[in-house]
């Protein structure tokens, strides 16, 4: 595939031409990749704020800008993927990413470190250019296993990012985490220019009308809202738990260390292997019962950890039952927004993921004031709830029946 030019004529998107098992991986590898460079401080907050002589509570405001970088990147960036040439566009952006890294590593205080993690929080949704971007890549018949394993790479990323993260400082130091993501970022640039085939879309459209065209295609597909409603609620059944976990790990019964706890994301990786698995079967066109199942799997997951309060076996398995319910209910939306209007598969994925960020971060919000309120059992109390929402979503919706329209609205 590298090499090669594709362009589209008029509104309608070229002919598919495949794959190749390798670019699969290097998509995969990419967005894994980059949204891992904004979960890094998590487990260095305390570390970073020693060094450069703030409070928690300022040091804690770093994942804040962090997500408020990513959130303005989904917005203000995530629809480019229909204007511009993508393959210039994702490797632009992975250099910016790669100099925000850098400058984080040299910051010399807390609010350049910030204003680093910041710039990274935005360029860091090219791993959101990507996703559609292997999707327009790929033939009807093989994109939800495409879509699926491109995803797993991108949910590996979130969850791996804390862990490698906090054994390298304990190893290195904070400065060099960032060194290094610094400079495996630039040379994935260099590959994504030698690998990624040119790719534009004239979708005749200025950047203003480009952005508002977002609205107009959630209103004109009803699919798209209800699995942005569907995204909404699993990221938010997300987001609860790895808010409030380290909560729990650290106190009683568990009383682990920073490092015992970031270990726990290797647990939740075990979810995300099984994205390649859901992607293959809706390609068979089991979308509705895999949406039901995963729905399910978040009831049960917090049931799981309602009882791992006290049980370390039940936590464990309640971390990977949520995740694989989660990944299920992500993989499934996103194989299905992906078969509607092809011209616009960037500005659908920035409608959808503008709402499970919305979603991921309210969970967050709430998830604190609960646990402070109610501790462990208010946050399970607070995920079965969202589980059963997004079974009730299942149960009472209409069935959807996609279709892909010639041009966006």
């Amino acid at each position: 595939m590298s090499g090669r030019r594709l362009t589209a004529a008029g509104n309608a998107p070229p002919r598919p031409l495949g794959m190749s098992r390798g670019l699969v991986v290097l998509f995969a590898v990419a967005t894994g990749q980059a949204v891992a460079s904004n979960y890094l401080a998590q487990p260095l907050l305390d570390t970073i704020g020693h060094e450069l002589h703030v409070s928690s509570g300022v040091a804690g405001l770093i994942v804040t800008t962090a997500q408020a970088g990513y959130a303005a990147g989904l917005i203000l960036l995530l629809p480019l993927g229909d204007l511009f040439d993508r393959r210039r566009l994702i490797t632009t952006l992975a250099l910016i990413t790669a100099a925000g890294l850098a400058a984080a590593a040299l910051a010399p205080s807390a609010g350049f470190f910030m204003a680093a993690t910041g710039l990274v929080g935005v360029t860091s949704v090219m791993a959101q250019i990507l996703v559609p971007f292997a999707a327009t890549l790929t033939p009807d018949a093989e994109r939800g296993r495409v879509v699926g394993t491109v995803v797993s790479g991108l949910l590996l990323g979130i969850l791996l990012a804390r862990t490698i993260s906090g054994l390298v400082a304990q190893v290195a130091g904070w400065r060099t985490v960032y060194w290094v993501a610094a400079i495996l970022m630039l040379a994935q640039a260099v590959l994504l220019w030698a690998k990624l085939p040119t790719y534009r879309q004239h979708v005749g459209l200025t950047y203003p009308r480009l952005l508002s065209s977002v609205l107009k295609i959630a209103r004109a597909e009803p699919v798209v809202r209800r699995r942005a409603l569907f995204g909404a609620l699993s990221f938010g059944a997300f987001s609860v738990l790895w808010t409030t976990l380290a909560f729990l790990l650290s106190g009683p019964p568990y009383g682990y260390s920073e490092g015992m706890i970031g270990l726990f994301g290797l647990v939740g990786a075990a979810g995300a292997i099984t994205a390649s698995v859901v992607g293959r079967f809706t390609d068979k066109g089991w979308s509705h019962r895999l949406t039901g199942v995963s729905a399910l799997l978040l009831f049960v997951g917090y049931l799981l950890l309602w009882l791992g309060g006290s049980s370390l076996a039940a936590l464990l398995a309640g971390v990977v039952v949520l995740d694989i319910g989660w990944n299920g209910v992500h993989i499934t939306n996103q194989s299905e927004i992906f078969r509607l209007q092809p011209e616009a598969r960037s500005r659908v994925n920035a409608f959808y993921m503008t709402a499970c960020f919305a979603g991921a971060a309210a969970g967050s919000a709430v998830a604190a004031l609960v646990y402070e309120r109610w501790s462990w059992d208010g946050v399970c109390a607070l995920g079965l709830a969202i589980g059963l929402a997004s079974l009730a979503l299942w149960a009472f919706g209409a069935r959807e029946r996609t279709s892909v329209v010639a041009a966006a609205r």
